[in-house]
């Protein structure tokens, strides 16, 4: 079966989207980094929409860590397929946006060079939360990371995505050319604000007057996005070549429903993003934490339950109504309250994700959301657990969630299998772990002294602790799907 390219666009299936502008005109004025599955199934589409009109916002995406999207991508021209599932079916369409791909490994100084062009006006990010080397408790650069230790000593050859924006302002500064805006995509509280912070204090440990001018001049609009995107399988691969009459090595599956909330700080200029779609707004902030409390403090919550009691898929646990009746009042009951939105339906807001969740066609594997949960947790459930706690509020729900994550990353399932836990702790974790020998209350303290998950107020809580360690208690009597069970009655 022929690739897809720029020459096999003519062979797709008709009926088939394909780009409706001409991809040779267009020109990159965003660069993304940490171009990932989520990247291409929300923020491509939208720039996808807009081409024909404004050419001149394409996008050049980079990896950061892995060739693996340059290679899928490199051999396509970047054109690749999004296929949206629902309950009618699977529905493909071919995006253009991303021109190419660049591996920030072997081609890092053409991507800074690119990022340091007074064509590119905006950087784009969605290198996850543990991509910003910062401590997810405080919202700080941690400046003992790695990462961040290397770029110091090295500045003009980074490898962490904020010591690249960095070098890229540093070389607009030192020539004279207008910074481009920072927009992070991430599930990062304050998103923009964060990474203003942890961006200006690298540049400012680098070079003081460096980090007077980023903090002064480079915009960081802040963003709250939304769409549920699975890791594609060989399976998906051939079905969407059967639908669209060629292959592509690495098509995007999701969902229908999309979201993109957008703070409206481009300085230097921006796409019509509110023609495709987007909400553009004054203070992203309330959207935000909706977002992170309702939808991914829901999804963390049954990714390690659902996992620990034998769930695949999110879709699997949603089959179970004791998992549904958690999960709604998890969200009715502890994190609306959290909310302060006037004019906002939050009851629709959790019907919708509820529905969503249910999906069966959306294959997202609740062991794909459990990943990262250090550096999660501050942000999805932890933020909620102390507003509660501050007005003496119940917390059941919320501290099962953080429970279950003690449980998962103990390494070990209710079956006595491993647990491939992928998180920047882990090995910490799993030591803590081993140190606790089964015990719940010793589990619980070794792991709420990760000072960088819970910070330095939840350990000395009485009622968050009395709360976790009976619901570990539990977990480990009875494990995570008669637990549901018993807290829904």
């Amino acid at each position: 079966m022929t690739r897809l390219s720029a020459t096999s666009l003519a062979a797709i299936k008709q009926g088939v989207a394909v780009p409706d502008y001409d991809r040779a005109a267009i020109t990159p004025g965003i660069v993304h980094l940490g171009i990932g599955a989520f990247h291409r199934a929300h923020m491509a589409v939208y720039v996808d929409d807009l081409l024909k009109d404004q050419p001149d916002w394409a996008i050049v995406g980079a990896s950061l860590r892995r060739p693996d999207t340059k290679d899928a991508l490199q051999p396509q021209d970047g054109l690749y397929t999004i296929a949206v599932r629902d309950a009618a079916g699977t529905h493909p369409r071919v995006i253009g946006s991303i021109l190419k791909v660049l591996d920030a490994n072997t081609e890092r100084e053409e991507l800074l060079a690119l990022m340091a062009s007074p064509q590119i006006r905006i950087v784009s990010l969605t290198v996850t939360e543990k991509g910003y080397c910062h401590d997810p408790a405080t919202g700080e650069l941690d400046q003992r990371h790695p990462d961040i230790v290397y770029d110091l000593a090295n500045p003009t050859a980074p490898k962490s995505a904020p010591g690249m924006l960095v070098e890229a302002l540093a070389r607009r500064h030192a020539a004279g050319i207008t910074p481009f805006a920072v927009m992070s995509c991430d599930n990062l509280p304050s998103n923009g604000a964060t990474v203003k912070r942890i961006v200006s204090k690298l540049a400012s440990l680098r070079d003081a007057a460096l980090g007077a001018w980023v903090a002064d001049k480079v915009a960081f609009p802040g963003t709250m996005v939304d769409r549920i995107v699975p890791s594609t399988t060989d399976a998906d691969r051939a079905t969407v070549a059967e639908l669209i009459g060629t292959e592509d090595a690495w098509p995007i599956m999701t969902e229908p429903f999309t979201q993109w909330v957008i703070e409206d700080n481009f300085p230097d200029g921006r796409p019509a993003f509110e023609r495709a779609g987007a909400q553009l707004v004054e203070d992203v902030e309330p959207f935000e934490r909706m977002k992170l409390r309702m939808l991914n403090g829901s999804h963390s919550t049954m990714a390690y339950l659902g996992y620990l009691a034998g769930h695949e898929y999110v879709s699997d646990a949603m089959g179970d109504p004791a998992f549904v009746a958690l999960i709604h009042g998890l969200m009715t009951e502890e994190v609306m309250p959290t909310l302060d939105m006037p004019g906002t339906d939050l009851g629709a807001y959790r019907d919708q994700l509820l529905e969503r969740f249910a999906n069966p066609a959306l294959k997202h594997r609740t062991w794909q959301i459990a990943m990262d949960g250090s550096q999660k947790l501050p942000q999805r459930l932890l933020g909620t657990i102390r507003d509660r706690l501050a007005t003496g509020q119940s917390i059941e729900r919320l501290s099962l969630g953080v429970a279950a994550w003690m449980r998962y990353v103990m390494g070990i399932d209710e079956k006595g299998e491993n647990i491939d836990v992928r998180d920047p702790l882990a090995m910490r974790m799993m030591a803590i772990s081993a140190g606790a020998g089964g015990d719940p209350e010793e589990l619980y303290e070794g792991l709420v002294g990760l000072t960088e998950v819970f910070g330095d107020d939840l350990a000395d809580n009485e009622v968050f602790g009395a709360d976790v360690v009976e619901h570990l208690d539990s977990l480990f009597d009875v494990g995570a799907a008669e637990t549901v069970r018993e807290i829904v009655g």
